[in-house]
């Protein structure tokens, strides 16, 4: 795997690609006002990154990192994403996006939607419960005592190995969740959102999450 494409390139999409080219990959990132907008981004991540349309970026990426409004994840392309290990980073602001009803019950959780939305792709949460700036600060190597950890959350085991890699090549460890329907325990609000958890803490704040039909 050579290659990470990114469709979305805020806060989050930015951060995600200057922590791969610092880590070898080379970066194919997207958003959707075009290409010619991301000129000061290219530039500074250097000549392991280029521009490119979502399509592109989708079919240039071994691994694809969606990482755009909730609201919008119907535009995500799906066909270039077909078999890939696609990373969802989203988290639901009702604010933002507007009413989800399947959000509001809880019935499902944003990558369950995404994952339905593609459903070819292998689907792996991450990314969603860390605050941006953090991304770039709070990485460190392998072996730190309390090194900050970040959950993988996915149906595909494989899919999940490769992004828990990914995590680790970026500065941070791994907390395996299992399965995209547990993704609900670091979302929004829940006791582990945007905490400078390490890997124990962190599995202490996703057990002590409730879902709101529990309560």
């Amino acid at each position: 795997m050579h290659t990470i494409g990114l469709i979305g390139a805020g806060r989050i999409g930015s951060q995600l690609a200057r922590l791969a080219v610092r880590s070898g990959y080379e970066v194919v990132i997207a958003n959707s006002r075009g290409p010619e907008t991301l000129a000061d981004l290219v530039a500074e991540l250097g000549e392991h990154a280029r521009a490119a349309t979502p399509e592109e970026a989708a079919a240039a990426g071994d691994v694809v990192v969606v990482t755009i409004p909730l609201k919008n994840i119907g535009t995500v392309p799906v066909e270039p994403l077909a078999g890939k290990i696609v990373i969802d980073t989203n988290n639901y602001y009702p604010r933002r996006d507007g009413s989800i009803p399947e959000l509001d019950d809880e019935s499902t959780t944003t990558a369950e939607l995404l994952q339905a939305h593609l459903p070819t792709s292998r689907v792996v949460k991450a990314f969603n419960h860390i605050g941006a700036p953090d991304l770039t600060t709070d990485s460190t190597a392998p072996g730190t005592p309390h090194r900050r950890a970040l959950i993988v959350a996915g149906d595909d085991p494989v899919a999940r190995a490769t992004v828990g890699g990914i995590i680790d090549e970026f500065g941070f460890d791994v907390v395996d969740l299992g399965p995209l329907a547990e993704g609900w325990r670091i979302q929004r609000d829940t006791p582990g959102y945007v905490k400078r958890d390490d890997a124990n803490q962190l599995r202490e704040h996703l057990a002590q999450a409730r879902r709101y039909r529990d309560m």
